[in-house]
């Protein structure tokens, strides 16, 4: 099963090394991962996706609170929470990808009238897969895309606190 875990860490030097050495030592996959500082500097917010059952999340859990930059962990992807993924995609011009585009409320952020579009697309991983199986028949030149970041629902903060 999927797992998306979000990690509060001190903001220095080698901790994303630290992390991604604990997945790989285990044998452990991160299928994506998103690093960014918090509100307070001196801390970033990882949100890392694996797999695996219970037992084996459980553990990862309890590895990465061992390692010293780490701050707290969480699991949320059996709490109430958002998922957000961004993709870009570039395609050839065409009067049905600008359709697309408002189908799916996207955004062009760049264009060359006849050649090519960029387009920018924030949204569930589901919203994202099917965007890009209809803009497929137009020709894909070249995508990217985030793993997802999540954030749990309510009141209460992802905090030291």
């Amino acid at each position: 099963m999927k797992h998306t875990i979000t990690v509060l860490v001190e903001n220095e030097f080698g901790v994303l090394t630290r992390v991604a050495g604990l997945f790989s030592a285990r044998g452990y996959n991160i299928e994506s991962l998103s690093v960014a500082p918090t509100l307070d500097e001196t801390m970033s917010r990882m949100t890392l996706v694996t797999r695996g059952d219970e037992n084996i999340i459980e553990q990862i859990k309890k590895q990465l609170n061992k390692l010293i930059p780490v701050i707290k962990t969480e699991d949320i992807s059996h709490m109430v929470h958002l998922e957000r993924e961004m993709l870009l995609v570039k395609t050839h011009a065409s009067s049905g990808v600008d359709a697309l585009i408002e189908e799916f409320r996207a955004k062009l952020v760049d264009a060359d009238s006849d050649e090519y579009r960029i387009i920018e697309l924030t949204g569930s991983a589901d919203k994202l897969n099917d965007f890009l199986g209809k803009i497929s028949e137009f020709g894909i030149i070249e995508i990217t895309r985030t793993g997802p970041v999540g954030m749990r629902r309510g009141a209460k903060g992802f905090t030291i606190s």
